[in-house]
């Protein structure tokens, strides 16, 4: 994206505010769904999470103030939406968010959009053994490969706290890796 205040603009005018959110669907809807799954780990809860997230940018447009970057502020929305579907189920089912994530995993070999191998699912089991923000923090930084400095805009953490999170992370599941 060129001019990322343009294209802001144009969310935000009523006359080019449709146009312009079908762009911001096209650019963003497939990264932000899989930043999505990685936290709820199912597709079908992932699509969910995503419709409910642009259904929020687009009530919210308006509210941007352009104090971080439009992506940092469409992945905190993102995130915040994953925990709180998370913690709704959890709330839901009576179980705690760590049960509904281990639940989650053990559903996912029969997830007909999961592709993965033994070696897939074990690492999946393995993020799903660590506390919520861990799991974020290592999904982020592991496999969106983002800088820890849109992470901390993300997150709205230090960068210092997060090269801390995703170290313990690592080293968690290099342990839950090697139990096995």
């Amino acid at each position: 994206m060129d001019n990322e205040s343009e294209f802001i603009l144009r969310l935000q005018n009523p006359k080019s505010k449709e146009t312009a959110y079908r762009e911001l669907l096209q650019l963003y809807k497939e990264r932000l769904y899989w930043h999505i799954r990685k936290i709820v780990i199912s597709h079908d809860d992932a699509d969910d999470v995503l419709q409910n997230t642009f259904i929020k940018v687009y009530r919210s447009i308006d509210k941007f103030k352009g104090d971080s970057k439009l992506f940092s502020w469409l992945y905190r929305i993102a995130t915040n939406e994953s925990i709180t579907f998370i913690n709704k189920n959890a709330k839901r089912l009576q179980i705690t968010n760590e049960e509904h994530q281990t639940k989650a995993i053990n559903n996912l070999t029969a997830d007909v959009y999961f592709e993965g191998d033994d070696i897939q699912l074990k690492l999946q089991k393995a993020i799903a053994s660590l506390p919520q923000k861990q799991q974020i923090v290592f999904n982020m930084k592991y496999f969106e490969d983002l800088k820890y400095k849109d992470m901390a805009e993300i997150l709205e953490t230090s960068e210092g706290a997060l090269k801390a999170s995703y170290h313990i992370a690592a080293k968690k599941i290099e342990a839950f890796l090697k139990s096995d």
